[in-house]
């Protein structure tokens, strides 16, 4: 796939590139350095080199394909018991049911297999713009999340929606059991960075970059001690639900590394679910929405613990959506 932009002002190429696709700084640097990148026609190799206005650019993305897999008795040994339910597929996106306890892509701490190798696995074709480690990722979730998300199969798609992320029309809404009920809907607009005394944690912090949630109460617990909440994010920031409800000493059940005590014994993971998935088809710009189930373990406690007689209706899908549109 060949993509062309045209240069506005006077800039780096690097930094250019990387004001116009979806990639980290490495991967635009091996794009240069492998001789993807055309200027006014002429392959060039040099990340650093000075661009005037009105030159061409000229990116080639290789094909995706398929990339040779960690051992497969590892792979299906690790993923023993984290079913990976395909919501909906077609030629260019694969839309999922992430469980718990599955982290999305390879990073230097990650030991398990991951989804990105399940991918592999299955010998699904991927989009390759992410790089080797995350072929397909557009957009992830933490490993204790569960829930919809959706894979690119193609260059051509992962571009179309790594572009609806940047412009609010693809998104996500979220369900959540909470610690304590919130005192009101409400819309957390408060910047995060990392943790400058835990490095697994973020935290709000005025220099860091802008965040914006919001928060519906959806039901209470038959004690009214817990709260089923639904959440919309307007920005992707790193742990930023756990973050912002954090803030307001909210937090979600089982999340012991954002404050929650109680019986961590019977909560082996943070009860948070992306539940509807929003976004336009790559190919054929259909308006698309994607319900992934919640998972049993979260479905348990609210039989448990909630009137599900209640709960049925409030979390349909559209009236979620349609609840977001009044608030905000």
């Amino acid at each position: 796939m060949y993509k062309n932009f045209i240069v506005q002002e006077t800039n780096r190429l690097d930094k250019f590139l990387a004001s116009q696709i979806d990639a980290s700084r490495n991967q635009i640097e091996q794009l240069i350095k492998k001789e993807f990148v055309k200027v006014d026609g002429k392959t060039v190799a040099k990340s650093g080199l000075k661009l005037k206005e009105n030159q061409e650019i000229e990116v080639c993305f290789p094909e995706a394909e398929i990339q040779t897999i960690k051992n497969e008795d590892f792979i299906k040994k690790s993923l023993e018991g984290k079913d990976v339910k395909i919501i909906f597929e077609d030629e260019h996106i694969l839309v999922l049911n992430k469980p718990a306890n599955l982290t999305i892509h390879d990073a230097p701490s990650v030991k398990d297999a991951t989804l990105v190798d399940w991918l592999k696995l299955q010998k699904i074709s991927l989009s390759t713009i992410s790089g080797e480690e995350r072929h397909g990722i557009v957009h992830r979730l933490d490993k204790g999340t569960t829930g919809v998300m959706v894979v690119a199969k193609t260059n051509q798609a992962h571009a179309c929606l790594s572009e609806q992320l940047q412009d609010k029309t693809m998104g996500r809404y979220y369900l959540a059991i909470t610690d304590l009920p919130l005192k009101d809907d409400v819309i957390v607009d408060k910047a995060i960075a990392r943790n400058p005394n835990n490095r697994l944690k973020m935290s709000i912090q005025e220099t860091g970059r802008n965040a914006k949630s919001a928060f519906k109460k959806i039901d209470l617990s038959k004690n009214e001690t817990f709260e089923l909440v639904a959440a919309k994010l307007f920005t992707g920031r790193t742990h930023q639900i756990r973050v912002h409800l954090s803030s307001m000493n909210r937090h979600i059940l089982g999340d012991n590394l954002y404050g929650f005590k109680g019986d961590l014994n019977k909560i082996n993971r943070f009860y948070l679910h992306a539940y509807n998935l929003y976004l336009i088809h790559p190919k054929t710009n259909e308006l698309m929405t994607f319900k992934a189930d919640l998972p049993d373990d979260m479905n348990e406690f609210l039989n448990k613990h909630f009137q599900m007689e209640n709960i049925h209706d409030k979390i349909d899908a559209n009236n979620i959506i349609d609840s977001f549109t009044s608030f905000t």
